[in-house]
């Protein structure tokens, strides 16, 4: 089964930050538009941030200025990095695959890992 891996994350206090890690042990994650999404319990899961094979990236606005999202596709990684959180941010972030479509960023996402817990709490 193929597999996505994220790792980074933790406790933190309000103001904080963290870098979320994603890497798998299956895909080269270079050829693919990758995703972050956060789930808080009892809420919906949203869309965080994206990057494209070529490196087009995009964010959810409340999130604008605080995460960035990047690739290093010699360590087959992708990263959210995380600043100024807040306790609103606490939420399992997951990491996704879109199809090799084409569609950049846009459409479905069909490769999902565990997830990795942020608390954002003083």
């Amino acid at each position: 089964q193929v597999q996505l891996v994220e790792s980074g994350g933790g406790l933190v206090h309000p103001g904080g930050s963290l870098r979320l890690s994603c890497s798998s042990p299956d895909l080269t994650l270079k050829y693919y538009a990758i995703g972050w999404f956060r789930q808080a319990p009892g809420k919906e899961r949203e869309v965080i941030s994206c990057i494209t094979s070529d490196y087009k990236t995009d964010y959810r606005d409340s999130v604008k200025g605080r995460f960035t999202i990047s690739r290093d596709n010699g360590q087959n990684m992708v990263y959210l990095s995380m600043t100024s959180l807040r306790p609103e941010d606490s939420a399992a972030y997951h990491c996704a695959t879109r199809p090799l479509d084409g569609m950049g960023c846009q459409g479905e996402y069909d490769i999902w890992g565990q997830g990795t817990q942020v608390t954002v709490s003083s």
